[in-house]
């Protein structure tokens, strides 16, 4: 269980906007400063780095590492979430790889989805694990606000966006059979992943926005032919499109609201926590 609110850690309102960068996204900020935070889940994947993007304030951290050390079941999610809130944050973009499940989406393709399945095993998913029940809604699990900003930025960018979609994140490291990633296209879901969940609830637990911009790398196993997902085929697109994704994060960041109207600031409203949060 958390400790006292803040305890080790940078005071609020060092940024107001967090980037969680995926796969081949491991810097954002070129002349950011470097800070180290302390959370009551330890420390967070990397020291955050923070500056300004279009005067803003935003605090960039790379889920993985920067040398990507850590695989997609041992990321310290609730460390990351907590280490961005103690630093002000309040709405974050989390950009992450996936592949289709549907040829209609090729490699290229960017997905803001509006949808997510949790087929994870092993992850620790709530902070609200002890003291008392805390229920909070999930039924939309993306911000409106920032799935919009999205959509208007790649829109206006000429990067024509899947506006909605389903994605299905499962446990990782290893990439689907074919028979599982069949299994998953005839649910309807439409992408699959391996970071997405517990990051969206986590998020949604600390009353902060939070939007996926999904870019499809490859299409999973059940989908194509030949000897199916290789980490190399999802690293090669993702740095194919690393530039067009750092643009359109720049460009939602710009356009994001100062003001939160979206329901994300009173997810938990009505509830009684068992303890304070940063």
């Amino acid at each position: 269980m958390p400790g006292q609110a803040g305890a080790g850690v940078t005071p609020d309102g060092e940024a107001s906007i967090g980037v969680i960068g995926g796969s081949g996204f491991y810097s954002l900020l070129d002349n950011g400063a470097e800070i180290r935070v302390d959370t009551p889940f330890g420390p967070p994947s990397d020291p955050i780095v923070t500056g300004e993007v279009a005067g803003r304030r935003v605090a960039f951290l790379p889920r993985h590492g920067r040398d990507h050390r850590f695989p997609p079941h041992r990321i310290p999610y609730r460390a990351n979430l907590w280490a961005l809130r103690s630093l002000g944050v309040r709405q974050v973009l989390a950009p992450c790889a996936v592949g289709a499940l549907t040829v209609a989406h090729q490699p290229g393709t960017l997905v803001v989805p509006d949808q997510i399945v949790d087929r994870t095993r092993s992850r620790a998913h709530s902070y609200y694990d002890a003291g008392h029940a805390v229920h909070v809604a999930f039924a939309d699990p993306y911000c409106p606000a920032g799935r919009a900003q999205v959509i208007a930025a790649a829109g206006a960018a000429g990067w024509a966006p899947v506006e909605s979609g389903t994605l299905v994140v499962i446990e990782g490291p290893r990439f689907s059979t074919r028979a599982e990633s069949q299994w998953y296209a005839a649910q309807g879901w439409t992408l699959v992943g391996m970071t997405g969940y517990p990051e969206a609830v986590l998020a949604r637990e600390l009353a902060l926005c939070y939007t996926t911009p999904a870019l499809v790398t490859d299409l999973d196993a059940g989908v194509a032919e030949g000897e199916g997902v290789t980490h190399q085929e999802v690293m090669a697109e993702f740095a194919r499109n690393i530039g067009r994704m750092r643009d359109l994060v720049f460009a939602v960041i710009a356009a994001l609201p100062d003001k939160r109207d979206c329901p994300c600031p009173n997810a938990l409203d009505g509830l009684t926590l068992p303890f304070e949060l940063p």
